[in-house]
Parts: C-alpha cells; structure tokens; sequence
C-alpha cells in the first residue's frame, strides 16, 4: 500500500470516478495530467475495477460503515488519510465529501468542475456559503463556473479562485487534414447530437469529398432516457451519411481531432468548461460550438458561435468552414496558439502556489 510523506497532498477522487488508462474520465485525466506536470500527491478513491495508472501514487480505499455511500466512502477515506498526515487534503468535484473530511484537521480544498448548484451540499446559496466559510479554498475550472458558486452569496472572505482545466498540448500539426466534420462526446441530446446529425444532412449534399463522423458513448442502459434518443438518432445519422464510431479511447479521439478539419461541439448543456473544445483547438482543428457555459471563456474569438436549437445556423457555420480554406486555416491556428495557454506545466505551477497558501505546517 502506498503511503506519502506529510509534506504531501492527497488528492481525493469522486467515488465513480475510474483512475486508469483503461477507464478514466474527464477528472481523473485531469488529476493524472497534473500530476506528471508537478502537481502531484497521493491519489485516493475507489478502485472501481480499474487497474491504476503506474505513473502516480494511487491508494485504493475501502468503505468504511454508513447510511449512505458518501458516507461509507468519507469514512472509508478517513481512515486511509489519517496515517498520511497530509498537509493539504484537495478533493474533487464532491462538496459533501470535502466537508465531511474537515474532523481530520487538516486544510481541506474544493476543486469544481461542475455547476455547483447541481451538486449535493453546494445547492442553495446557504450551502455555497458554507463551503466557502468552512474550506481552506474553492477552485473552479471556469469563470462561468465561479459565477455560479458565487451566485446570491455575499462577498465571502476567501473568494473563489479560478484554475482552468488544462492540457498536454500535442505536438503542432502537420500534413495534410481530411475533410472531416467531426463531434466527439457523450450521444446525448444535451451536447447536441441531434443538432450535429440535422447540421450534416443539410451541409453535406452541399460539400462532395466530404464526410463527418461521431465519436463518443452511444450505448446506454434499456430504462435510459438516451435510449430512446439513440434509437431515434440512429436511422437519421445514416440517412445524413453520418458514421457512427461509438466509444473510443483518449488517445484515438485525439488522433481523429488531429485529422478533422472541423470540430462541432453543440451542446445545450452549459458546459462547465469546454475540455473537449480546447482539445481540438490544440489538434489544429477549425471549431463550431455553441455559445453556452463556459464555452466562450474557452475558444475566444478562434471559434464560429451557432445556436445549438438551430440546426440550420450549425450547418452554415460548417458550409463557411468548409469552403473558405483560409478563414478555416485562420482560425485553426489561432485557436492553436490559444490553446497553449491551457498548458498543463503552467496549470500545475499555479496549483503548486495554492496549495502552498493554505497547506497545514
């Protein structure tokens, strides 16, 4: 069993949460990236069947006893920490669960990449208050998402700090690209791909040599709402001439964006902070998304902007892309250059300085 010294940070998953690079989502791909750029520490959660990565320390918890699975993983984390005595305990994305390891002593930050008022513990201005009073530090990976936290709160004494998702920006690209639409993400109404699908049936009679694919989750349980989404969306995406890849790994979504001349993320959804927009900009791909959540914070400027109810307004941001190869190139590269502000080095060195503030002697 792994064990740090207690100069170190544990850093506290969502118990759903895989930490592996056979099964990792958004959060732990984000903990392992800041994690080898410096901003490491000892890794704790739920080993959900998932062989750990080998590059980070990562200590498996056991449940302890409770009415609750928050509370049997909050126990069950208290016991692995104790013996660590860290001087700072950062959790992620689980407001409930960082209020619940304050009794260990030590400073106790949030870091959230999620609405807060969605989230348990963190719903009502009441409860936003508290965290903000109670914890060490509240980090939120988008400025639209501080204005979430902060929203009817009085001016607290230990404001929120913004720290934006970051990335290994790839190598810049080279050769030639496809002429590819590309939607990467999760097959659900919410990001949009219904929107994608109707966007390619009326652009792509118009743009011979072209096809568009989508990538991302399209299998879901049978008393799923999305099921029925799915099983409508299917027959419209071969219709449209749309190529349904289903799940891939990170690193073969990366190699499609690479190939991609244009990227469309349409989500209703208020993204909370745009991760797999940022992805493509640093793959040199031309990007349509949707003006929602933190989405603008993300692209800028570097981005076309289409309403993701108007299926006609994406579809005609993809026809400008698509036949104007210089604007296409033009925004392509400064959506690279932008990205590279989101670089994980510089991400993990102002994590570094935060923890410093507030970690325990």
């Amino acid at each position: 069993m792994l064990r740090l010294s207690s100069a170190e940070t544990a850093i506290v998953l969502p118990p759903n949460v895989g930490f592996g690079p056979e099964a990792v989502g958004a959060i732990g791909l984000l903990v392992h990236r800041l994690a080898r750029a410096g901003a490491g520490g000892l890794v704790l959660g739920l080993p959900n069947g998932v062989q750990p990565f080998a590059d980070v320390p990562f200590q498996p918890v056991q449940p302890g006893w409770g009415l609750s699975r928050a509370a049997r993983y909050i126990r069950g984390l208290a016991a692995a920490i104790r013996p660590v005595r860290p001087r700072l305990i950062e959790v992620h994305n689980r407001p409930e669960i960082a209020l619940g390891l304050l009794g260990l002593g030590r400073p106790v930050s949030l870091i959230l990449n999620n609405d807060p008022q969605a989230m348990r513990g963190a719903g009502s201005a009441r409860q936003r208050v508290r965290l903000l009073d109670r914890l060490a530090l509240v980090i939120t990976s988008s400025d639209w998402l501080r204005g979430r936290l902060l929203e009817g709160v009085p001016e607290p004494q230990r404001p929120p700090v913004v720290l934006h998702n970051c990335i290994d920006v790839p190598p810049h690209p080279t050769g030639h690209r496809e002429n590819l639409i590309l939607f990467a993400g999760r097959v659900v109404r919410d990001k949009g791909a219904d929107t994608f699908v109707e966007a390619c049936a009326r652009a792509l009679p118009k743009l011979p040599g072209w096809h568009a694919e989508m990538i991302g989750a399209d299998r879901f349980r049978a008393d799923s709402p999305d099921t029925d989404f799915l099983r409508a969306l299917r027959p419209r995406a071969e219709a449209a001439g749309v190529r349904m890849r289903g799940h891939l790994p990170n690193d073969a979504v990366l190699a499609a964006m690479q190939r991609a001349a244009i990227m469309v993320v349409p989500s209703r959804w208020d993204e909370p902070f745009g991760l797999v927009a940022l992805e493509a900009m640093a793959c040199g791909a031309a990007l349509v998304c949707s003006p929602r959540g933190g989405l603008p914070e993300v692209a800028g400027e570097t981005a076309l902007y289409a309403d993701p109810d108007q299926p006609g307004d994406v579809a005609a941001a993809i026809l400008e892309l698509a036949t104007d190869v210089g604007r296409r190139a033009t925004l392509a590269a400064a959506a690279r250059l932008r990205s590279e502000g989101f670089g994980a080095p510089a991400a993990a060195a102002r994590l570094l300085e935060l923890r410093a503030s507030m970690s325990a002697p």
